[in-house]
């Protein structure tokens, strides 16, 4: 039975985690059989966004951690507890919190920076030859960390070029598809990077999962 780490982000795809996307890919690896942990950094959120109109709530403060705990139903732990050594793979669904919490691609682009606990799990997991999946805009992570990685984040020429700039090679990919990197062990797919919708991204998720376990 494999054992994966599902980095979520926070709780909403635009301050957090993408729910559709966590949740498509929980369920993916469970029906696979898999250990699934789900981790999160202990920090605040960069900003809490009001959903129903897309507009940062100014004074709003929310916990990474806290909020990721309503995703994986209170069964959560800090990523800065984890160690790579417990885990067969790593799995990031997207949504903006991976480039809000996770990382701050949403505002340095490619001079940002990673948070450190998820940094020190990607790392190490590469490091041991763990494949590592990436969802949405969670590979603007993996561009960061491991440079000269084939990733893809869709289609968004300007995404693209942000990952270029940080020596990744992006290659265009539609939403029921997926990109592996053999050599790296990276996996990534576009979901609501293209949508249209649930059962559109759930396509490209599930065919990601399924090549995560098959490399672990």
């Amino acid at each position: 039975m494999a054992r994966v780490a599902v980095v979520l982000s926070g709780c909403g795809y635009l301050d957090g985690a993408e729910i559709h996307e966590s949740v498509i890919t929980l369920l993916a690896l469970d029906r696979a059989g898999a250990e699934v942990e789900c981790l999160a950094p202990d920090r605040a959120q960069r900003d809490v966004v009001d959903h129903r109109n897309g507009e940062a709530i100014p004074g709003a403060e929310r916990n990474v951690l806290v909020e990721s705990a309503r995703i994986a139903r209170g069964e959560i732990r800090d990523v800065a507890e984890a160690r790579v050594v417990d885990y067969d793979a790593v799995i990031l669904p997207g949504g903006f919190g991976a480039a809000k919490n996770l990382s701050s691609f949403a505002v340095d682009g490619p001079e940002c920076s990673i948070d450190p606990g998820v940094e020190r799990l990607l790392r190490d997991a590469h490091e041991a030859g763990k494949p590592i999946g990436l969802v949405c805009i969670a590979p603007a992570i993996g561009a960061k960390l491991f440079p000269d990685v084939e990733l893809t984040i869709g289609t968004d020429p300007e995404t693209a070029g942000a990952l270029e700039k940080m020596g990744a090679h992006h290659k265009s990919c539609p939403v029921d598809a997926f990109v592996c990197d053999d050599q790296a062990r990276v996996v990534s797919c576009p979901a609501y990077m293209l949508g249209p919708g649930i059962k559109d991204v759930a396509v490209g998720i599930e065919k990601l999962v399924a090549e995560v376990l098959r490399l672990a």
